[in-house]
């Protein structure tokens, strides 16, 4: 079941994210886009997703070549510049995309309950959701921000996810299990069952 990886992939996004951060989160829209989109196919813009890929390579920085560690090095930079420079806006973004994010999944125990057959077939976007989430949970944690509505509905959330899985194997690709550690991304070991 798991999926394929990239690792120039995520380096052009992540240095395409970095360097759009300055102008994203000093604007309002809370799924932004990059100058590298406008050419190639690109994840939307947002802090989550940053945040995402920046820890996955950092992670797997001994899978990368001397260049792809440096970009990632000035993404880095980027990134912790503008979590400082614009701290406010920072914080405020990242709290709209979790809240933004966590809600979308709604849709999901919708479809799930309509017809638990459709559960398979849209479980893959919802695990890259909740990992957003996950990487925006981690943020906090290290910027001290509390969200006590953020944390009922994570819970909630995952309750409710709960009882349309199973445990499975690893969803995505094994390269990256180690930036995954089980009890914490356990929604990544789980899927909903194959029905006849």
């Amino acid at each position: 079941m798991s999926q394929a990886y990239s690792f120039n992939q995520d380096m052009r996004e992540v240095q395409a994210m970095a360097e759009a951060l300055n102008n994203y989160v000093r604007g309002n829209r809370l799924y932004g886009s990059t100058a590298a989109g406008i050419f190639a196919r690109m994840p939307a813009m947002t802090v989550g997703a940053l945040l995402l890929r920046l820890r996955r390579l950092d992670v797997l920085r001994d899978h990368l070549i001397d260049s792809q560690k440096k970009t990632l090095d000035k993404a880095i930079d980027l990134y912790e510049f503008n979590r400082t420079e614009w701290a406010h806006h920072y914080q405020e973004k990242l709290l709209r995309e979790a809240h933004s994010r966590i809600d979308a999944m709604k849709a999901f125990f919708y479809e799930c309950g309509d017809s638990v057959r459709n559960c398979a077939g849209i479980y893959k976007p919802e695990i890259m959701r909740r990992t957003i989430v996950q990487e925006i949970l981690r943020e906090m944690e290290a910027l001290n921000l509390s969200d006590a509505e953020l944390a009922f509905k994570v819970s909630a959330t995952d309750n409710r996810l709960r009882r349309y899985v199973e445990a499975s194997d690893f969803q995505w690709a094994q390269v990256l299990k180690p930036c995954y550690p089980a009890a914490e991304f356990w929604w990544l070991y789980h899927c909903p069952p194959d029905l006849p």
